[in-house]
């Protein structure tokens, strides 16, 4: 029962010692300790500013990087539009060189038919005068066949031919 009934002189020893313990306690480690506490607390506010720092410098970047991508986006738009517009002027440009090319070649070949048609038809001319004068040789031949005849016939011509 001695522990559970401290005796008067236990309590005064107990005391003075919880005294001093509580004196170099207060001179030597709650100086230290509550520094080491208000640098704490310091190191978290300046950590806990420092994040918040860091999410406003994030949110910004990433405005900046949705903006870059718009950006990205439209000068793709724009690129992709001249790349349209150019390819359609290559490909009318490409006809209108061909209808150019193909009128050339159509008028060519209408000035060689028409050349190769005007020259059929001398030859049609030459061999038809060719014919008639050959047909002609012949009946007169044949109505001519004695010198009266003959002489008869050219007085005729003669006389109906006028003499300039």
């Amino acid at each position: 029962m001695s522990l559970i009934n401290p005796g008067f002189g236990l309590v005064i020893w107990m005391t003075l010692a919880f005294g001093i313990l509580l004196w170099v306690l207060a001179k030597y480690a709650w100086p230290a300790i509550t520094d080491a506490l208000s640098e704490r607390e310091r190191s978290i506010e300046e950590s806990l500013l420092a994040a918040e720092k860091a999410r406003e410098a994030m949110e910004n970047l990433k405005l900046d990087n949705e903006e870059l991508i718009r950006e990205a986006k439209d000068d793709r738009d724009n690129i992709l539009k001249e790349a349209r517009a150019l390819k359609e002027k290559m490909i009318n440009d490409a006809k209108d060189k061909a209808q150019v090319a193909a009128d050339k070649i159509v008028e060519s070949a209408r000035e060689r038919i028409e050349s190769e048609k005007k020259a059929a038809v001398v030859d049609i001319k030459n061999t038809i005068a060719s014919y008639s004068i050959e047909i002609a040789e012949k009946i007169l031949r044949e109505e001519l066949k004695d010198k009266k005849q003959q002489t008869a016939y050219a007085e005729k011509l003669l006389s109906e031919t006028s003499l300039n």
